[in-house]
């Protein structure tokens, strides 16, 4: 049994200590925003915020996931200024990597709120878009900073 504490809820689920985070919330608590892309945590399609810092779920197990929060696509609520830059800056064609990308981008945002184009880059670097839709990725980015910026 492992106790998590996602998207400001308590839920408990039965599986081994060993499970990647990724299926027991996609399979088992139905969260399907977070996606199964690599399995070996090198493309980011699976990237949840674990006590705000983006970690990739498809290579972290369950039990490292106990007494933190945790917080998927589905946390952020549908109007994170990240989101909102997304659909501004028309940055998904596929969509696919797209929660992945945004979970990247808030994470990111958060530590770094006035970030330089190269900053987004580095920053983004690390999640792959099979639609190689990266510029505008880096404008989304670099449109959520201003518009956080401005209040």
């Amino acid at each position: 049994m492992a106790t998590l504490k996602i998207n400001g809820a308590t839920k408990t689920v039965d599986v081994p200590a060993d499970t990647p985070l990724l299926w027991v919330i996609r399979e088992h608590l139905r969260m399907t925003g977070t996606k199964f892309g690599c399995g070996k945590g090198l493309c980011g399609a699976c990237t949840v915020h674990i006590d705000g810092v983006a970690t990739r779920t498809c290579i972290t197990p369950v039990d490292a996931a106990e007494g933190v929060e945790i917080t998927t696509i589905e946390g952020l609520g549908g109007d994170h200024p990240v989101q909102k830059a997304w659909i501004a800056e028309q940055a998904p064609q596929c969509g696919y990597c797209q929660s992945g990308q945004i979970m990247t981008a808030a994470a990111f945002l958060s530590e770094n709120p006035n970030p330089s184009d190269d900053e987004i880059v580095g920053a983004m670097t690390g999640n792959l878009c099979r639609c190689m839709a990266y510029k505008r990725i880096k404008a989304a980015v670099a449109r959520a900073a201003s518009d956080m910026q401005k209040g």
